[in-house]
């Protein structure tokens, strides 16, 4: 496998150069996956504008829909980022562990939109006409539904570029759901 280096602030073009400081000041570090996206002079840019659209669902919707995608297309580094983020949201590690696996036992909702999440990745697009039932059924309009499925995109491109890239992962681990009990 070919290996891919983590590129460095000198190391990319100057767009993404002040990409970098403006990550640097926002999260205190550039993310080794962002920093991935600059080998290309426009993907992060293009990424990060596309990640950081206007959605109709919030923010804990979001990393439901971010944990289950990244379980299915098992991308370490984003189940990792995201169960960071999920906690910081507000969400207990057993949920996190339900969402990755597709489910809540504790929130009507967040099951119907982590089942749909979980479903039309794994079908590539092709969701049960039940999960989508459900999903309207726990009070989800078909904005949601499209917002949904463009988040769904969005992970999946980190996923991908991830798993093809194998850089190394610069959060705290997210355990492998195995050996969990959900």
């Amino acid at each position: 496998m070919a290996t891919f280096n983590v590129p460095t602030r000198d190391q990319v073009n100057n767009t993404n150069q002040g990409i970098f400081d403006n990550l640097e000041k926002q999260l205190g570090f550039v993310p080794n996956l962002y920093a991935t996206y600059a080998l290309s002079n426009n993907a992060l840019s293009n990424y990060l504008n596309f990640s950081s659209a206007k959605t109709s669902l919030n923010n804990k919707e979001k990393e439901i829909v971010n944990l289950a995608v990244s379980q299915v297309n098992e991308c370490q580094y984003c189940l990792s980022a995201h169960t960071a983020i999920g906690k910081m949201n507000g969400f207990t590690d057993e949920e996190i562990l339900e969402f990755r696996s597709g489910k809540s036992s504790n929130n009507e909702s967040y099951n119907a939109l982590a089942a749909l999440a979980k479903n039309i990745t794994e079908n590539r697009g092709r969701a049960d006409n039940d999960k989508i039932e459900a999903f309207f059924d726990a009070g989800y309009s078909q904005e949601n539904l499209v917002d949904t499925i463009v988040l769904i995109g969005d992970k999946t491109i980190s996923n991908y570029l991830h798993n093809t890239t194998q850089v190394p992962v610069d959060f705290p681990e997210a355990q492998a759901l195995e050996t969990a009990t959900v």
